[in-house]
């Protein structure tokens, strides 16, 4: 989803990425599991936190599939590009890229649905005064990247506050550092982030929270609804010919939910990669407090919300992004998500 990362050394992140080029895409492994690379959109960030848990917890060796996860690159392919292109089998990318595709005429479809709201905040710098997007009028907002799903969002924001792309300026800020500097230095009004440049901004003092996308309260008071972002998206032909595999990433992520739904902040944490939960950014204590605070936006079923993607069409329309007709049905499926609870026990 993102074309920029935060400026981290995550060494954990690079050893997955390395990992990929090593891997046969659906082939076998020396345990006799199928293989699946899943690259995902920023694998150090909160609102992705399942994609790795799932790994740190052994979930996916668990129900039979041998992962091998990597994570996008400052100025390389998109984790859904790389998908679509076949460079990866699946994604982890938010749902809205289901929409892009199938108005680009390729067929790619979400097959679990992680979360409900996109986990973003719009961080305004302390003295700004900024409360609602009408107060955005002649001035510059920061977004990950231009075309990328925080732009959308920003779009859709202004335009329900009856600003158009003239009344106000997008800028590339990035994430971590590069979004804190500007802040900070007064480059942009406000920018739209998710954890752990949140709190990391918060906590030196640049700015505050003044527009909250990270809660299921928060995305019903903005957006008007459930705005489901982290996913799984695979090629629907990837999907047909590989379903017994995708059944078991599914299992794996369905179980990863539930257990995310009855662990602690703390709990989960202890679970992830060190360099993912204390880095230059924030200190283990403050990631395990922002997790805290929008744990809520993980969905424990992995199921797709009812009117999800009718809400995402929503905001991709009003943000000019819709050119053709979308049939939002083809664009995900429930059906493995179903099974997988079953598995774990569960009525859905």
């Amino acid at each position: 989803m993102f074309r920029t990362k935060p400026a981290m050394a995550l060494a954990a992140a690079a050893a997955v990425v390395a990992g990929v080029a090593a891997c046969s895409s659906s082939g076998g492994s020396s345990s006799g599991m199928p293989t699946v690379t899943m690259m995902v959109g920023g694998i150090d960030k909160q609102i992705y936190l399942p994609y790795q848990l799932a790994q740190g917890l052994g979930f996916y060796k668990k129900y039979g599939v041998n992962m091998v996860l990597s994570t996008e690159q400052t100025g390389g392919v998109g984790a859904e590009d790389a998908m679509a292109s076949g460079q990866v089998d699946m994604a982890g990318a938010w749902y809205v890229h289901t929409i892009d595709f199938q108005l680009a005429h390729k067929n790619v479809i979400d097959v679990a649905q992680l979360s409900g709201a996109p986990g973003e905040r719009e961080m305004c710098y302390n003295g700004s005064g900024v409360s609602s997007p009408a107060q955005w009028r002649g001035k510059s907002v920061g977004v990950t990247d231009l075309g990328s799903g925080t732009d959308d969002l920003t779009l859709y924001l202004a335009a329900r506050y009856r600003l158009t792309t003239k009344d106000f300026t997008r800028v590339a800020a990035g994430a971590g550092t590069t979004m804190i500097s500007a802040l900070q230095h007064h480059r942009i009004v406000c920018g739209m982030t998710t954890q752990p440049t949140v709190t990391a901004i918060d906590k030196k003092g640049v700015g505050y929270s003044a527009i909250d996308l990270a809660t299921t309260g928060g995305v019903q008071h903005w957006l008007g609804g459930f705005w489901p972002t982290a996913s799984v998206l695979a090629r629907a032909d990837w999907v047909s010919t590989n379903r017994p595999t995708v059944q078991k990433v599914v299992d794996a992520l369905v179980a990863t939910m539930h257990w995310i739904a009855t662990h602690s902040a703390a709990q989960i944490a202890a679970h992830l990669p060190a360099a993912f939960v204390s880095n230059s950014l924030i200190t283990k204590s403050d990631y395990i407090r922002a997790l805290a605070q929008d744990k809520a936006q993980f969905l424990p079923d992995a199921m797709m919300p009812a009117g999800g993607p009718q809400t995402v069409f929503a905001v991709e329309k009003l943000a000019g992004k819709i050119t053709g007709p979308v049939n939002l049905a083809a664009t995900y499926t429930n059906s493995f998500v179903i099974r997988a609870n079953q598995l774990e026990g569960f009525t859905k």
